[in-house]
């Protein structure tokens, strides 16, 4: 492994850890920061990655993590401590002054926003000033800007209960369209950057699924893939939130971030579609059947 390539990522799961498993195929060297010891750090250890402890809120755990590094990765899981953790990344990294790439995992939804728009979620709102301050930083940023994910609960864990149960996916969306980007796709992307990040530096990069489809034909996918028949069941949003969303025991954050997604689709705001996947690896985004075919026990249950 080449030394002078590592590659810092934050925390142990999510689109990171699919990251790692395609640098470690590359050999290129990887170190975690993770917020405490336990088993899933134990398991990045023996799979060949260093394990550091720190937080990205806390200025002199990202110092400390950055030592060596000439790569990082910015992202985190849904947190209204976001802007707080870039900032804090942005000021370390730019003293630091040795980072060849910092790529950030944003979302598609900052490319319709404003300074001033106010339809968005808390958490899309951190994203839009986060990448206000990395612009700002002079750092060697770019912006990796997905739709919503196929991997959400939304798209699996919620659809797979209702298609056990009735054969129908029930979500609030209406004649909304959308164009969800899978983890992997997303990681392939981050992945390819990380690499050679030289050509990408300043970009921004938006990622969807191949089309954008209304829920039919989301179902209609879900039906093809898994060999029955599955229909959408449009829910009223404040049913859906009352019912289901409010009784799953989210944090107020992301609960709001979940509902304002919801409204959003249901406004027809993720009725989008972007090559950046393919344009990246060379190799198109894969279609919601495919992701459900390959998950077909778990949906069927």
């Amino acid at each position: 492994m080449v030394a002078g390539n590592l590659v810092l990522i934050p925390g142990a799961g999510g689109v990171g850890r699919t990251v790692f498993e395609q640098l470690r195929a590359q050999d290129v060297p990887v170190r975690f920061m993770v917020r405490r010891e336990d088993e899933r750090a134990a398991e990045l250890r023996a799979l060949g990655a260093e394990v550091v402890i720190g937080d990205l809120t806390r200025p002199e755990t990202v110092a400390a993590a950055l030592q060596g590094v000439a790569r990082m990765y910015f992202a985190m899981r849904v947190s209204p401590d976001h802007l707080l953790a870039a900032t804090a990344v942005a000021s370390v990294a730019r003293e630091y002054g040795k980072l060849e790439a910092l790529v950030d995992l944003s979302q598609m939804t900052v490319s319709q926003m404003t300074a001033t728009s106010t339809e968005e979620s808390h958490q899309q709102r951190l994203h839009w000033l986060a990448e206000q301050v990395l612009n700002w930083s002079g750092l060697p940023v770019v912006h990796i800007r997905p739709t919503a994910f196929l991997d959400t609960p939304l798209f699996t864990t919620m659809a797979a209960r209702s298609i056990q149960e009735n054969g129908t996916i029930a979500l609030p969306f209406g004649t909304g369209r959308t164009s969800p980007v899978a983890v992997d796709d997303v990681a392939r992307v981050v992945a390819t950057v990380l690499r050679d990040p030289a050509p990408h530096i300043g970009q921004v990069y938006e990622l969807t699924g191949p089309r954008s489809v209304d829920m039919t034909e989301l179902a209609a996918e879900f039906s093809r893939a898994l060999g029955r028949p599955v229909s959408y069941v449009d829910v009223p949003l404040d049913r859906w939130q009352a019912q289901g969303l409010s009784r799953m025991g989210l944090p107020p954050h992301i609960e709001q971030h979940v509902a304002t997604m919801a409204q959003m689709h249901r406004d027809n705001r993720y009725d989008r579609t972007a090559d950046g996947v393919e344009r990246v690896t060379g190799t198109p985004a894969q279609s919601i059947e495919a992701f459900v075919a390959a998950r077909r026990d778990f949906y069927l249950g």
